[in-house]
């Protein structure tokens, strides 16, 4: 399915380019954005065209904790218990020896919401 499709999208590539784009993959995924544009009618081609040529930067980052601060004001507390299974999978993943990168990114993704929502609560005072 979508694997095979992105691993024969970027042929030639290296690896840790691949594994970059499985993060953001893996990261659209975690929080929805790829759900949100399959309901949009958003190709699987159109989506690997558009992230495809996108590092996992700062933007991309800031954008999906907006996503977890909307998704916070709308269900008080998901933040909370998404930052606790995370960090329970990356110290899961981290004893394993597996891969942390998405655990990490993950984790650093919900801490920049909750800084957020907290600049959000003092300014309201």
């Amino acid at each position: 399915g979508a694997f095979r499709f992105m691993l024969e999208s970027n042929k030639g590539k290296s690896m840790l380019e691949f594994q970059e784009l499985m993060t953001v993959f893996q990261l659209l995924h975690w929080n929805g954005s790829l759900k949100a544009m399959r309901e949009r009618q958003c190709s699987r081609q159109e989506v690997l065209a558009h992230y495809s040529h996108r590092a996992l930067d700062d933007d991309i980052r800031n954008q999906m904790a907006m996503d977890w601060v909307n998704r916070e004001q709308n269900i008080p507390g998901a933040l909370s218990r998404e930052l606790a299974s995370t960090e329970r999978e990356l110290d899961e993943a981290r004893l394993a020896g597996k891969e942390l990168r998405f655990h990490k990114e993950k984790k650093d993704i919900l801490m920049l919401a909750a800084g957020q929502l907290g600049n959000m609560h003092s300014s309201n005072c």
